[in-house]
C-alpha cells in the first residue's frame, strides 16, 4: 500500500542574510505514514519539524529529496485539496461568530450555498460547538477556539490533517476532549492524522506510530507500543518474599524494590529467565501478584534518542578534529 505521506532523503539547507552561511534543517529524512493511523512527529526546539510541515504543504521546497502525498508531488493542486491543516496558535477575528469563520473558510474552499451550510452543520457537531455555532469567537474559551481551528481544517472533508501543538495550553478537559474528536476522526472517519507536538503523554495516549526528530535528522521511529515495551525486562511483583531471596536477587543484578505492604517489585532481564524467577518465588512461598513487559515513558525514549544522537554527533566531531590535528 503506497504511504499516504512519504519523504526520502528529504534535505533543506537555508542560507542566511548575504549568504554568508548555511543552516541544514533537514539531513536526510525518511518518513512512511501510513493510511489511516496516527502519527506522532516529535522534537525539541529548532530539530526541523515545522521546516517539514511546511514542505508537506507546499510552502517551501526541499533542497534536495522527495516528498509524496498520496503518492503524487506536493505541488499538485488536486493533493492540497485532501490536506487539512491547523496551525499552532490559530488565530480568528472576534467579531466573527463561529459558523461565520468556517463560512470564510469555506469559500475559500470553492463552497457555496447548501453544500456548505450542510457541511458547516456537519463539522461543528464533529467538534462539539453546534450549539456555540452564533456565538462571537471573542466569547469563546481557548478549547473552544482550538475546535473551531479543528472545524476549519475539517471543512473540505480532507483524507490527511496536519497538525502543529493540537493540545499546548489547553487545560485537562479540554486536552481530553480534542484527544477524543482527534481519536474519533481516526477510527470512525479513517482520518490520517500527522500531529507535531511537543505533549508527550498526549502523543502517548492517541499515536499509533512516532518519529523523533534532532538537528534535523530522524533519530528514532516505529511503532509506539514496541518503543514503550523493553524489549530485555519483565516486571514481576510478588507478595512475601524472603529477605534472603531478596539479596540473592540483587547480588545477580536483579533489581528488587518495594511495591506496598510486603510485596516487592523484580525487574528480571530477559537473559535471566523469567521462569527460572517464578521458580524460585514459589520455592520460597511467595505469592504472584502480577507479571508484565516493562514499560518505559516515551518521555525516557525522547530524552534518551536525543542525548544519544547528540552524543555520537560530538564524538564524531571530536575524532575528526583529533584527525585533522594529526601531522606526518
Amino acid at each position: 500500500m503506497t504511504p499516504v505521506i512519504e519523504t526520502v532523503d528529504l534535505t533543506k539547507v537555508y542560507i542566511t542574510f548575504l549568504g554568508t552561511q548555511q543552516v541544514l534543517a533537514l539531513d536526510g529524512v525518511n518518513l512512511a505514514v501510513e493510511r489511516g493511523e496516527i502519527f506522532g512527529f516529535l522534537g525539541p526546539n529548532g530539530a526541523g519539524k515545522t521546516t517539514a510541515v511546511k514542505i508537506f504543504l507546499g510552502l517551501i521546497f526541499p533542497t534536495s529529496g522527495e516528498v509524496r502525498i498520496l503518492g503524487q508531488r506536493v505541488t499538485s493542486p488536486r493533493v492540497k485539496k485532501k490536506i487539512g491543516y491547523l496551525p499552532e496558535g490559530s488565530y480568528f477575528p472576534d467579531f466573527l461568530r463561529g459558523e461565520e469563520v468556517l463560512k470564510f473558510y469555506g469559500n475559500l474552499y470553492g463552497l457555496r450555498g447548501a453544500d456548505l451550510q450542510q457541511k458547516i452543520t456537519v463539522t461543528l457537531d464533529l467538534v462539539g460547538l453546534q450549539d456555540a455555532r452564533r456565538t462571537l469567537v471573542r466569547y469563546y474559551s481557548k478549547g473552544m477556539r482550538q475546535r473551531i481551528g479543528l472545524a476549519q481544517a475539517l471543512l473540505s472533508d480532507p483524507d490527511i490533517l496536519i497538525l502543529d501543538e493540537p493540545t499546548t495550553g489547553l487545560d485537562p478537559i479540554a486536552r481530553r476532549e480534542i484527544r477524543d474528536i482527534l481519536v474519533k476522526l481516526k477510527v470512525e472517519r479513517g482520518k490520517t492524522l500527522f500531529i507535531c507536538s511537543h505533549e508527550l503523554l498526549e502523543v502517548e495516549l492517541m499515536c499509533d506510530r512516532v518519529a523523533i526528530l534532532d538537528r534535523g535528522k530522524v533519530v528514532k521511529s516505529g511503532r509506539l507500543d514496541d518503543m514503550v515495551y523493553s524489549e530485555r525486562d519483565v516486571e514481576i511483583v510478588a507478595q512475601g518474599v524472603s529477605r534472603e531471596l531478596e539479596d540473592e536477587f540483587r547480588s545477580e543484578n536483579i533489581a528488587v524494590s518495594e511495591a506496598g505492604r510486603e510485596t516487592v517489585q523484580i525487574e528480571v532481564p530477559r537473559e535471566k529467565g523469567v521462569f527460572s524467577i517464578l521458580r524460585r518465588l514459589e520455592q520460597d512461598s511467595a505469592e504472584l501478584v502480577s507479571m508484565s513487559p516493562r514499560k518505559e515513558s516515551l518521555e525516557d525514549i525522547f530524552l534518551h534518542a536525543v542525548r544519544g544522537s547528540r552524543e555520537e554527533s560530538e564524538t564524531a566531531a571530536n575524532a575528526k578534529d583529533e584527525a585533522g590535528g594529526i601531522k606526518d
